[in-house]
């Protein structure tokens, strides 16, 4: 018999160790798909991340089971003096209230049976919980008093309120806003999460709330606004967002224009502008960036092409094409394994997303040297390697096409080339919509245009405040109480990148 367990627990040991061996390999590969999923490959990245994080979720449950089994079978006196290896993990947040309950002390020694016990120390075990939502009622109380002289009434002033008429307080607000837009739970869930707590809001109520708080952060969205459109350089792009119509639904569109100038070492803090319209016309964009003048990277949509010529007024925007679109074209059809030409574009245009990922944060300067030395003579054999291929294909094939795509659009391509701010690809317009894509999987679509524009309005707030590394809740629930009395010449100073930067400097003085 003990034979018999020594060999179990043995197996059970080994079977945890090649488990978490796999679990390392695993997480290296998500790692790995991760970082690629907007670099050099990341078509491929997008298809791994999800497969690899069900396949370690899956794999870490079964090494708990066997770490389990392997536990049971330890004897009791090995399971004292031999702990089984474990995952470090994370130190307990160190900001949290603590309660401590004390366990009744023994009252004699379980030896001897001794009653002559004498204290020395403690041994303490720490468990992380949660408790359900704490909900209150906040009662402003305004003391009345009366004046002995005249016998005139005097009492505070009421209290500001975040959206006029409203019961909600500020964090009630922010909770509502983040569920719906940045966790993507739709009103009606939200209000049975709620009566499950006790509360009963009705969801016209929530919805009345939600249109009451874009109204009072339209200062704010503004702000934004002006923001982004005073850079040099933007990101551009759009997606679809359907739309409740009579028996049917339409496809609307969610545009943004994103601020970011991290890639070429800028100082000015990123954000994202988003607006809504009931289909894709090119007037939408036009009206959008009607006094902008800069460089825009988008995709090849002809909407933007009244944006690029010459007489435009006041000046053209100088466009710059998205080298993941190109390449995205030729991957798709290397996946079939059939497209030899296709697969060899992919190898090339990937060797200069390489190049890029080293240059990333440097000056323009410096970029635009490193681009001059290196990626200048890969682009130029691309180029005569995709001339000399498009004469051997016929001008209906798809790789024929999608080297076109490319070709008709040299110049764009290419300007990164002599513009060191100019990023090789779109990938900040994506990454800023990625929400978007994700919430109307769970909310279906949008009720009405009104919707689709208060979405627009909530993305504005939520996106550039995930760009700062703000947490949207926070600064909501603080903004919507502050911005009923604040100066609306000083709005600027709640916009997230400076409400984090005077959060940091008091925490710093205290």
């Amino acid at each position: 018999m003990i034979l018999a367990q020594r060999e179990q627990l043995t197996l059970a040991k080994s079977e945890v160790t090649v488990g978490r061996l796999e679990i390392e390999r695993l997480k290296l590969m998500l790692a790995k798909a991760r970082r690629e999923q907007f670099g050099q490959s990341s078509e491929r990245g997008k298809l791994l991340v999800e497969q690899l994080e069900l396949a370690i979720e899956d794999l870490e449950e079964t090494q708990a089971e066997q770490e389990t089994k392997a536990e049971i079978a330890t004897p009791e006196a090995t399971k004292q003096r031999v702990q089984p290896p474990r995952a470090s993990r994370r130190p307990l947040p160190d900001n949290l209230p603590i309660e401590r309950i004390v366990e009744p002390a023994p009252c004699a020694c379980g030896k001897c049976g001794s009653e002559r016990l004498h204290k020395l120390g403690e041994v303490v075990s720490k468990t992380l919980e949660c408790e359900p939502r704490r909900w209150k009622i906040i009662e402003h109380v305004r003391e009345k008093f009366s004046c002995r002289d005249c016998e005139a009434i005097t009492e505070a002033p009421a209290p500001s309120h975040p959206i006029p008429r409203g019961f909600a307080g500020p964090s009630l607000l922010a909770m509502v806003l983040v569920n719906k837009f940045l966790l993507h739970q739709p009103l009606n869930r939200q209000s049975k999460t709620y009566a499950r707590e006790g509360i009963e809001i009705d969801v016209s109520t929530l919805a009345d709330r939600v249109g009451a708080c874009v109204v009072a952060l339209d200062p704010i969205i503004e702000a934004i606004g002006i923001h982004v459109m005073s850079a040099e350089r933007i990101h551009a792009d759009d997606t679809t967002v359907p739309v409740l119509a009579k028996l049917k639904t339409v496809t609307g569109r969610i545009w943004t224009y994103v601020r970011d100038d991290r890639p070429f070492g800028g100082t000015d803090p990123p954000a994202a502008l988003f607006y809504y319209s009931r289909n894709r016309a090119g007037e939408h964009p036009q009206t959008h960036l009607a006094g902008y003048v800069g460089l825009m990277q988008a995709d090849a949509f002809d909407g933007y092409n009244q944006l690029y010529k010459a007489q435009r007024k006041p000046a053209p925007i100088l466009e710059a094409a998205c080298w993941s679109h190109g390449r995205r074209k030729f991957f798709d059809l290397a996946k079939s394994g059939e497209a030899p030409i296709a697969g060899e574009a992919v190898r090339r245009i990937d060797i200069l997303f390489e190049i890029e990922r080293t240059i990333n944060g440097k000056t323009p300067e410096q970029r635009l040297a490193v681009r001059r030395e290196k990626s200048t003579p890969i682009v130029a054999d691309l180029e005569i390697w995709m001339r000399r291929q498009r004469t051997l294909l016929s001008s209906g094939n798809d790789t024929a096409k999608a080297i076109n795509y490319l070709l008709n659009r040299w110049a764009a391509f290419t300007r990164f080339l002599d513009d060191g701010r100019v990023c090789i690809s779109n990938n900040a317009a994506e990454r800023a919509l990625r929400g978007v894509a994700v919430g109307r999987r769970n909310w279906t679509f949008a009720g009405s245009d009104a919707g689709g524009n208060r979405a627009a309005a909530v993305y504005t707030l939520i996106e550039t405040c995930k760009m700062n590394d703000v947490d949207p809740q926070a600064w909501l629930a603080d903004v919507l109480a502050r911005l009923p009395d604040y100066p609306i010449n000083r709005v600027a100073d709640l916009l997230p990148w400076n409400w984090k930067a005077t959060r940091h400097s008091k925490a710093a003085a205290a």
